[in-house]
């Protein structure tokens, strides 16, 4: 199976794509100054104390109070506790935890009075971002992820990564970490340290004390609530979760992201730096890969699938409910059993895809086609069992009811992706009243003559619907080489398949956008006004 990744690096934005044989199975989508993401550990105070809940509400700086339960207290808690009131309280002390005496672990049935008082400071870290009305969710059982390792300061486990079949290895890493961790500090093996030398590991258990160091210095020096700890890069943050040795090739359309993710190819796997590759093409990256297309088809309320069935998503606050419809199948089977069999294996392939693609999380309820046979129902769960079995989220799979309902759960740690398929007329902005799409050029003719005229501006690219691309390239003098004959060869017209029919936008030499947006786009082509132009650049 040929799997690549397609990162698009916009400047608010970056997407990464996962396609397996060039079809989308993941997409994650991050803005570049997100706050409060998982992984992120804060200086906070504790706001108010929770009884019935059993839990605290505390102040990070979001707008609502992050929510912090007793058991995310972690059994450590207490030796936890003695070390940040001693490192917090005397700012010019240098407390290290190796050298502190560990404490009984906190009582699993206790309560959260016992264990907090309001406006005491914590060290936190975000294990859930913020999703619809709440907060964020936090733990107070700091880790630090490496490739290798995950580091947890206060414990003195060492696990060890299931996927890891070997006895031999499990028993050789042990040893091995057992050997260079310090007093104090918990180790969970991840799967990529298997077969991995003591140099590699050691290197890394170094570079993740010495983050654990830096955030207890940054917090000596702040006032709560403060962010003392984020990834160095997000980008690199979110290909660590996803990477794999076994990737065809990495495309990325940015010089500084790329120099990121070779650097951190060449740490991790020196031998596989050369899968990843600098997209310079003026072209959309994700139009170039067909990915922009698999996203119009497979987001939205309906999604079809083989042979004319289909399925609908439908998401509430608490759950998501799929449907499963055999629609006009073209190739239908004997028999209404078979028949009903075929569409649902079907749609467990889909849905499988539709859960990676989207990050659904929570409870999933599905209503498949039903079936009679008891051996039909259990052939359905053993397959999706098995497809969701490359799931890297947690998840648990329920036999169907006899309802014909399978029900689903999932790790849900950021909101789902739920990417809008349908456009908003961008002449009209949905008032139904739009100009005439004849003069659409007209209007395009005068942005270009304001660019290169007035504004002297050279080298721009103007994305337009690929359409109207078309329409503008066609026959031998075509209307684009007429345009570029008439105010000089500094400017492109090239299609963009996100934007909408009557919508165009145009990047200077530097890729950032010049808005040219007219109070006549938005009402009718009457009306003549002066151009507002400004240009966002990339810091905002």
């Amino acid at each position: 199976m040929k799997s690549e990744l397609i990162v698009d690096v916009q400047p608010g934005e970056v997407s990464i794509a996962l396609t397996e044989d060039s079809r989308l199975v993941s997409l994650q989508k991050e803005s570049r100054n997100i706050a409060y993401a998982v992984g992120d550990i804060y200086l906070a105070k504790v706001k108010k104390l929770m009884p019935g809940l059993n839990a605290a509400f505390v102040n990070v700086g979001y707008e609502k109070d992050a929510f912090l339960h007793y058991l995310d207290l972690g059994s450590q808690f207490s030796t936890y506790s003695a070390f940040l009131k001693e490192a917090l309280g005397d700012k010019s002390s240098h407390s290290s935890v190796s050298r502190m005496k560990r404490l009984p672990d906190i009582n699993k049935q206790g309560t959260i009075t016992e264990a907090l008082q309001p406006g005491q400071e914590l060290l936190v870290q975000i294990v859930k971002e913020p999703i619809s009305s709440k907060g964020p969710r936090l733990t107070t059982e700091i880790t630090f992820t490496g490739r290798y390792m995950v580091l947890i300061p206060f414990g003195d486990k060492i696990s060890i990564s299931q996927k890891i079949k070997s006895t031999e290895e499990k028993v050789r890493l042990r040893q091995l970490i057992e050997s260079i961790k310090p007093k104090n500090f918990g180790v969970i093996i991840r799967t990529s340290a298997e077969g991995k030398r003591v140099a590699e590991l050691n290197n890394e258990l170094k570079t993740l004390l010495n983050c654990w160091e830096q955030t207890v210095a940054k917090a000596r020096k702040s006032t709560a609530p403060a962010l003392v700890f984020e990834e160095e890069s997000r980008i690199v943050g979110m290909l660590r979760d996803v990477f794999s040795p076994t990737y065809e090739s990495i495309h990325v359309n940015d010089q500084e992201i790329y120099d990121q993710i070779v650097k951190y190819v060449s740490l991790i796997a020196p031998e596989r730096k050369d899968i990843v590759k600098l997209y310079s093409d003026p072209h959309p990256i994700f139009d170039h890969f067909g990915i922009t297309r698999q996203i119009k088809s497979s987001f939205g309320k309906t999604v079809s699938f083989k042979s004319g069935a289909y399925i609908i998503i439908e998401h509430t606050e608490a759950l998501h409910v799929i449907d499963v419809n055999s629609g006009n199948r073209s190739k239908a089977a004997p028999d209404q059993e078979s028949n009903a069999l075929e569409v649902n294996l079907r749609a467990a392939d889909e849905i499988a895809r539709q859960l990676r693609l989207r990050d659904m999380g929570g409870i999933i309820v599905i209503d498949f086609i039903d079936m009679n046979k008891a051996e039909h129902r259990q052939k359905l769960y053993d397959h999706m069992r098995e497809i969701m079995a490359n799931d890297r989220a947690r998840h648990n799979i329920l036999p169907l009811s006899k309802f014909g309902l399978m029900q689903i759960t999932r790790q849900r740690v950021r909101p789902a992706l739920d990417i809008v398929t349908s456009e908003e007329c961008p002449s009209c902005f949905g008032k139904g009243h739009v100009q005439p799409s004849l003069l659409f050029t007209d209007t395009l003719l005068e942005k270009i003559e304001y660019l290169t005229n007035h504004l002297k501006i050279k080298g721009f690219t103007m994305y337009v619907h690929p359409f109207v691309d078309a329409y503008l390239k066609k026959g031998l003098i075509s209307t684009y080489l007429k345009w570029r004959m008439t105010y000089g060869f500094h400017f492109s017209i090239l299609p963009d398949q996100s934007l909408a029919y009557l919508q165009y936008k145009v990047l200077d030499s530097n890729r950032n956008e010049i808005d040219l947006q007219e109070e006549k786009d938005m009402s009718s082509s009457a009306s003549k006004s002066t151009s507002k132009t400004k240009t966002r650049t990339k810091e905002d």
